[in-house]
Formats: C-alpha cells, sequence, structure tokens
C-alpha cells in the first residue's frame, strides 16, 4: 500500500513540525499540514486516511471539525489532540466518531501517534480486503450464474431476483426443501446497494426458542445468569445490510410480536438494557410452509404476515422445471470433478433418461448429492444408469410393502399418491407415470382415484 495521505491540522508550528518530521519518516506517507480548520476541509478532495486534529484552532474547534470531515469522509479515521486534560471532551469526541484522543504533553506521543496509524493501516487493509471479498460474492451470487435453468419457471425467479435488487423491498421467498432459498437471499443481497455490507443469516428452526430472542437481540453483561459480558444481536450485526430470516414460521409467538416492533420501529433495545438502538436493515424471509394458512391456524401473527410479505418468490420444486435437471447435473458433476482433480465425466442416455424420469422430492440438494456419489460410481469418463443411485425418503413406502393390495389396488393407490403429490395436476401425473391423460380422466370419473 503506497502513497497514502494524512493531514496534519496544527496551529502550533513547532509541535506541527515535530508531527511533520516524524511521519514522512515512512516513506509510504504523503503529509500535508494545515494551519486552520477551513483549510482541512478545503483539501478534503485529497483523500486522507487518517487526520491529526488540533482541538483548539484559531476559525474552528476540533468538534466543528470533527463533524464537517465525517460528513465529507465517514470513513476516515481522525485522531483528536488538545493542550490539556479534557476527560469529559474526549469521551464525547470518540462517541462522535473521533479515533483516539491524547494531549499534547504526553512524553512519548510520537510513538503512541506511530502505533495508531499502524492499527488503522492494518484496519484499512482489512476492510480493503473484505470489500475485495463481498465483490467476489456479488459475482458469485449473479443469479444468472449461480441458479442455474433454462427453464420458464425459473427463468420468472431470475426477473424477480432483479427487480428485488434494485430496491429494499421486504422479500419473502417460499418454497421445498432444498429448492435453494438461502441462495436466492444471498443473489438479491450481493446484487443490491447492500452488498458491501453484512448478510448475516439466522435459521429460527436451529435456536432453540428459549435462546433465540438473546440471539437477535443481544443482551447486556449481567442482565440474566451466565451473561458474563455484553452480547451484540443479530440484528445489530445486519444493519447497514441484510438480515435473512430462514425458516421464519417456525419463530415462537410471543417473539414474533417483538420482531414487528423491530420492522416498523427500525429500533431495539438489549436484553437487561434502557438504551434505544436505531437500525438499517433489509429484511429477507424465506419458509418452507405456507405462511397465509399457519396465519388461519393461529399459528403465525397477521400483522407480522402482511408485514413480511413485501416481493413473494416462490421457487418452484425441480420436477416443475422442465429439463433444468440435466443442466444442473452437468454443473454439479463438472464442479465435482473439478474440486476433487477428476477427469470430467458425461452423461449416457440411459441416466438422462433415468434423471428426468425421477421426481427429486429433496429438490436440488437431492440431485447434488446423487450426483455427486454418481461421479464416485463411475468407472470410466461417463457416468452409467447403475452409477444413479436413489434413496429416496418416500413419505407413501407402505405402497412397496403392502403384499394385501391385488394389482389394480396397487395402481390405485399409486395413482392417487402422485395426484395428492401433484396437486392434481393430471398432466404431470400421466407425465410422470408414463400412462395416458385419458385414463387418469377415465379413472377420476369412475371413482376409482
Amino acid at each position: 500500500m503506497n502513497d497514502l495521505v494524512i493531514f496534519i491540522v496544527e496551529d502550533d508550528q513547532i509541535f506541527g513540525t515535530i508531527l511533520e518530521h516524524s511521519l514522512k519518516m515512512n516513506e509510504d506517507y504523503t503529509v500535508f499540514r494545515y494551519l486552520t480548520g477551513k483549510e482541512c476541509i478545503a483539501n478534503l478532495y485529497r483523500k486522507p486516511f487518517a487526520i491529526t486534529l488540533d482541538y483548539s484552532l484559531p476559525d474552528m474547534n476540533g468538534r466543528e471539525i470533527l463533524r464537517k470531515v465525517k460528513e465529507v469522509l465517514p470513513d476516515v479515521e481522525v485522531v483528536m489532540i488538545s493542550g490539556q486534560e479534557e476527560i469529559n471532551t474526549a469521551v464525547d469526541l470518540i462517541k462522535e466518531g473521533a479515533y483516539d484522543y491524547f494531549e499534547k504533553k504526553d512524553s512519548d506521543i510520537k510513538t503512541r501517534l506511530w502505533n495508531i496509524l499502524i492499527k488503522i493501516r492494518k484496519n484499512l487493509e482489512l476492510k480493503g480486503e473484505v470489500e475485495n471479498l463481498r465483490e467476489a460474492l456479488a459475482t458469485k451470487y449473479d443469479s444468472s450464474k449461480m441458479i442455474l435453468g433454462n427453464s420458464p419457471a425459473i427463468t420468472r425467479i431470475f426477473s424477480l431476483i432483479e427487480k428485488a435488487s434494485m430496491t429494499n423491498i421486504t422479500v419473502s421467498i417460499s418454497g421445498e426443501t432444498g429448492t435453494g432459498k438461502e441462495l436466492v437471499a444471498k443473489a438479491i443481497h450481493y446484487n443490491s446497494s447492500r452488498r458491501k455490507k453484512a448478510f448475516i443469516a439466522v435459521n429460527m428452526a436451529a435456536i432453540p426458542k428459549d435462546l433465540l430472542e438473546s440471539e437477535l437481540f443481544g443482551f447486556e453483561k449481567g442482565s440474566f445468569t451466565g451473561a458474563q459480558a455484553r452480547k451484540t444481536g443479530k440484528f445489530e450485526e445486519a444493519s447497514g445490510g441484510t438480515l435473512f430470516l430462514d425458516e421464519i414460521a417456525e419463530m415462537d409467538v410471543n417473539l414474533q410480536s417483538k420482531l414487528l416492533r423491530v420492522i416498523q420501529e427500525r429500533e431495539l433495545v438489549r436484553i437487561g438494557s434502557s438504551e434505544i438502538i436505531k437500525l438499517d436493515i433489509r429484511f429477507l424471509v424465506a419458509t418452507n410452509r405456507n405462511l397465509a394458512e399457519e396465519v388461519r391456524k393461529g399459528n403465525f401473527r397477521e400483522d407480522l404476515y402482511y408485514r413480511l410479505l413485501g416481493l413473494p418468490i416462490h421457487l418452484p420444486p425441480l420436477r416443475d422445471r422442465d429439463g433444468d435437471v440435466l443442466i444442473l447435473a452437468k454443473h454439479f458433476a463438472d464442479e465435482f470433478c473439478k474440486d476433487n482433480k477428476m477427469q470430467r465425466k458425461g452423461f449416457s442416455n440411459e441416466v438422462k433418461e433415468k434423471l428426468l424420469n425421477y421426481p427429486f422430492p429433496g429438490n436440488v440438494r437431492e440431485l447434488k448429492a446423487v450426483i455427486d456419489l454418481a461421479v464416485v460410481m463411475a468407472n470410466g469418463d461417463q457416468i452409467m444408469a447403475d452409477d444413479i443411485s436413489f434413496t429416496c425418503l418416500n413419505e407413501n413406502q407402505e405402497l412397496l410393502i403392502d403384499d394385501s393390495l391385488t394389482l389394480s389396488e396397487y395402481t390405485r393407490k399409486i395413482i392417487s399418491s402422485y395426484m395428492v403429490k401433484y396437486n392434481d395436476n393430471m398432466v404431470l401425473v400421466a407425465k410422470k407415470l408414463n400412462i395416458g391423460k385419458s385414463t387418469l380422466y377415465r379413472m377420476r370419473q369412475n371413482h376409482e382415484i
């Protein structure tokens, strides 16, 4: 890191010269010295990474200059220097954004300032690394690159993600388990204006009810047994960025009212505190349940439901995405081979047919597991039908073990099961079972299914 600009704002010529000489010993620093606050503010276009600022200047006091500097360059670090000990002033200035405060009479002022600038530089480098990582994540979570497919169902999702990324509207993402809800949430965040800030994900189902409030709101030291130090909650961590609440339907009803208040007021109070903390959060939520139905059952607050609905995005199950299964299968196979330094493997026609005819109840997540295993099992440069193994957690497993049924009874039971599974979509059921639609209509008319 070269040519780092530092301002010394100091009307004491001797003291200013000492600081300037000390700092110029580091060849990376370009040092400018100003005698007044107005000169400092007029030269902020030089974009210093740090400023040493005398609290008492002839034209302005340090507090006024600090505020104006932070308005123009909020990320610049300002070290306040005063000719006398003013503890209350020091505390107030640090609260307003000063990096540090010390007196001119300190005997080790040059060493102290030198060390402070080293810390500021390290923080600056870390911020640069974080920004680079977030830019990389924005590319990684480009919806057109990571949410693969060209079916009409998924193309519509691309359009909704693009619309969601253009504003701060709350987004509610729904869909079966394994359809990629968190991936959509990340695509929205990392392609939005908040991409340089935090993306915080919280799974409501993964945190015990009695711990969820403290996890979200944070707490003060001593606020309850075991609270040995202050803890910042997920709401505060996400401020300026995006908070993704996964499995939102699992949230306890009592906590739902507190979430509603945070969303409405954009503020919170930590457990054990009375201090109000202002928040700037974009909310994304996801669920594999029907939230409207949960409202009707009394499990979810109606007012919170409407607050969270925002832009709804429903992710289609893999079985409704036409030929996307083959696009995704190829991607997962190539990705697995690359990660494990293996030769790429193709798919036989039998494999393609087998993948297209399987309903994938576990959706994209299940497909990835199936393909990873198939790549490992394949002997040559092509995956064969025997390499594909489906281990389905079938909720209708009793169909396979009931030996009291006749063939026609088995047939009716299987078709009825598929009709339930695919929401009475006869065209899709006929396709999945490879039977004629007329057969299904006839069986429906005869009350056989």
